[in-house]
């Protein structure tokens, strides 16, 4: 039987969050296939994918900017980026909306998020419900951990309390390898694509006997 609602924010409860990152390439003319090469080349440099280490708190949002600026040709505007990233990002009330109702029916609900620690206050301000809507919220940036590593998971878990196993929650994300990992750990995961497919599967597991 569910017993828990563990949920995505980015790109599930929001507008698909590539539009902010293609906001900036129409912008500054620096494309995504250049900040991944630039994201590599730091990589190599530090040992370290530097989104993993920004998404862990273990750099500042200042250092990763550095670590990009040293490989990108023409400069690198980290703080514009922030600024059309999250003009951009708009809730997905279907999907908000729907957790809400699971979480008043008596499903356990948990937000896990990888996240920038400094990003904080403006991705909440898109979702001005969000503790009413989730008992649990794990921010990647503060807890030292990011999906798709199991000790997240564990982690979300945990705070949930209630004797909660991997087999009593349904995780919903839009990236696959985040799914993937919570299905290794025994936890039923959703791609989501849309709203209506992700509720529709939810529904579907619920309704289960």
């Amino acid at each position: 039987m569910i017993r828990a609602l563990v949920c995505d924010f980015g790109g599930v409860l929001t507008s698909p969050i590539a539009e902010g990152f293609h906001a900036y390439e129409e912008e500054s003319g620096v494309t995504m296939e250049q900040l991944g090469l630039a994201m590599g080349a730091a990589m190599e440099q530090h040992g370290e994918h530097p989104l993993f280490a920004l998404e862990r708190g273990e750099i500042s949002e200042e250092e990763f900017g550095r670590r990009l600026q040293e490989h990108l040709e023409g400069g690198f505007d980290l703080k514009r980026l922030r600024e059309l990233y999250f003009a951009r990002l708009s809730p997905n009330r279907p999907m908000i909306d729907y957790v809400g109702e699971l979480r008043e029916s008596g499903l356990r609900t948990a937000l896990c998020t990888n996240n920038v620690r400094e990003w904080e206050p403006l991705w909440r301000a898109k979702l001005p419900e969000l503790d009413e809507v989730f008992e649990v919220v794990v921010d990647s940036g503060f807890v030292g951990t990011r999906k798709p590593e199991r000790r997240i998971y564990e982690l979300t878990l945990e705070r949930l309390g209630g004797g909660l196993s991997f087999e009593d929650c349904v995780f919903v994300d839009d990236l696959e390898h985040n799914c993937e990992a919570a299905r290794q750990l025994g936890m039923t995961a959703v791609r989501f694509e849309s709203a209506s497919q992700a509720i529709g599967e939810i529904k579907g597991m619920l309704d289960k006997p």
